[in-house]
């Protein structure tokens, strides 16, 4: 079964291709159709009257590199097989079919099949009469002392200033002299938890679990080193020290490109941010391009940090505006945007006590809820999204950090259960927070009416199901909340222990839920698995049985 959302793996790169041209925001894409083994995207508004402007190589790092083909930056891309270099032929047609007079700059990254395929296309083309120059981006610091360094996301730094540079009508020479001066300025780095995977060769090479490579390259060749992965802080921390000592100078003004490798999620994305730019680079940032997807590896979970030395000329290029679908406007470095106000908050107001039943209570509530955990998450993770046994553990621990503080009313029923709905509200989280804050505060507030415990949970569990929809037989926590409260006030609390029990087994036959997560899951999905919630529940009453 196939990892991958594909027709084919023949068909996968031309699908792909046709995508970008259905999509692509500026309606500014063609396909070159010469052959059916040739897939080039170029400009549909090219003129031929400024350099021309190709790059290209394998498929598998979009948007690179199509996603960078407008105005501005490269006037066409020349898209390989996944991981392979373009055909010479490919290059070749590429080159003939938009070159002008002013002639065409060739911008490779530094792998061997681009060198060896674009550079003899560059000499075909040559011999054709054509004014072809071809500059090599070998941006990849990772390897020390390495004579050969490989071509990665700061290639698309180049990209932006030799197009800069074309789209002012520049001469060739003057053109392929930025672009080189980009290259020599720009250093890149990269790490990933994950290698990438290929459609069709479902097992890739696997990075041992707490493990980080440093320094892997984009078709997921091995890096420098695989290192302990202890925090994104550290590992930022390691790679930007590496880039800073690239600089000219300690104070050289720099402009940073956070790349996602394909397989990080935007939250992840968001911490490397800050994390790069609380780095000890911070006072050499000046632009920031990202975080974003621009120049990937598939599906690597892992990102890659690149950096520009900037002057003025590169200054300007950047902050040109382009036409093209996947280039990101620089920003300039901010300091964070902070408001500060006073917390708005409707605390009960309550003197701690001591009292060794309540606090037995409370032990027992706790302990259970803390030991089920792992249970409750395994459950959940079949019907839910994984959670349960984390919320009620983060709740129990944070309630029983109180009682351990003497932070807590123990003497004073009513009001116990009053603060406890008001922790839990802030500490869980989410709904269940929510409507634990509300059965605990309506049962405290019971309590100081009436003065009895079962009638204070009753009440609870009726404003509980009152705003939170569910009722007994919807499977959730209600059905072993509900039947347990009945039996307590009937017959005392061990009939309440078997009450919950049961009704938490009740669950597992129940193949429609009515609310909660478990309401989206399929009847085949609820049969035979308890609701998490209900038997969190009974472990917290299992805790009382003698």
């Amino acid at each position: 079964m196939s990892r991958f959302f594909i027709n084919s793996k023949a068909a996968l790169v031309d699908d792909a291709v046709d995508g970008i041209l259905y999509s692509n925001k500026h309606n500014n894409l063609a396909r070159l159709d010469v052959d059916a083994q040739i897939r080039i995207v170029i400009r549909s508004d090219w003129k031929q009257d400024k350099v021309a402007l190709i790059s290209g190589g394998g498929s598998g790092h979009e948007p690179a590199h199509a996603g960078f083909v407008g105005k501005g930056m490269l006037t066409g891309a020349v898209c390989g097989e996944l991981f392979a270099s373009p055909s010479v032929d490919a290059v070749l047609n590429a080159i003939v079919h938009v070159t002008g007079e002013k002639g065409c700059l060739v911008i490779v990254k530094n792998y061997t099949g681009d060198r060896l395929n674009f550079g003899l296309a560059c000499e075909k083309a040559k011999k054709m009469g054509l004014k072809v120059e071809m500059v090599i981006v070998d941006d990849d610091i990772s390897i020390p002392d390495n004579i050969n360094p490989r071509g990665i996301a700061g290639t698309l730094f180049v990209h932006k200033i030799a197009g800069y540079l074309a789209e002012q009508g520049a001469e060739l020479a003057a053109v392929k002299s930025a672009a080189q001066g980009a290259v020599d300025a720009v250093s890149s780095i990269g790490a990933a938890l994950s290698c990438c995977s290929l459609p069709g060769e479902e097992t890739s090479r696997s990075i041992v679990e707490g493990k980080v490579e440093l320094g892997l390259g984009i078709h997921g060749e091995p890096g420098i080193t695989t290192i302990d992965f202890t925090s994104s802080r550290d590992l930022v921390d390691l790679m930007t020290a590496k880039l800073k000592a690239c600089l000219s100078s300690e104070d050289a003004k720099t402009a940073v490109m956070i790349n996602n490798l394909g397989g990080v999620s935007q939250l992840e994305m968001s911490l490397i941010c800050k994390d790069i730019l609380e780095s000890e680079l911070r006072d050499n940032i000046h632009l920031v391009v990202g975080p974003a997807a621009l120049m990937t590896s598939i599906d690597m979970k892992g990102f890659s940090i690149s950096i520009l030395e900037l002057s003025d000329a590169h200054l300007q290029a950047l902050s040109a505006p382009v036409e093209t679908q996947a280039w990101l406007p620089p920003l300039e470095l901010r300091q964070l945007n902070v408001v500060k106000k006073s917390k708005v908050a409707v605390n009960s107001s309550f003197e701690a006590s001591e009292n060794t039943a309540a606090a037995a209570v409370v032990t027992k509530i706790s302990g259970a809820l803390i030991a089920a955990e792992k249970e409750l998450n395994h459950l959940d993770s079949l019907v839910g999204d994984g959670d349960t046994g984390s919320t009620f553990a983060a709740g129990a621990r944070y309630i029983l950090a109180q009682l351990e503080a003497e932070k807590l009313p123990l003497n004073d029923s009513g009001s116990l259960l009053n603060v406890i709905g008001e922790q839990l509200a802030a500490v869980m989280g989410g709904s269940s927070g929510v409507l634990f804050s509300i059965f605990f505060t309506a049962a405290g507030h019971d309590y100081n009416q009436h003065a009895d415990t079962v009638t204070a949970l009753k009440a609870g569990l009726a404003q509980m199901m009152h705003y939170g929809g569910a009722k007994p037989g919807d499977r959730t926590m209600i059905d072993a909340l509900y039947p347990a409260f009945i039996a307590w006030e009937k017959d005392g609390l061990q009939a309440a222990v078997e009450a919950a029990r049961i009704g938490a087994e009740s669950t597992s036959g129940m193949v429609t839920a009515k609310a909660g997560r478990s309401s989206y899951l399929s009847r085949d999905s609820l049969k035979g698995v308890k609701d998490p919630g209900a038997l969190a529940v009974e472990r917290v009453f299992e805790a009382f049985r003698v």
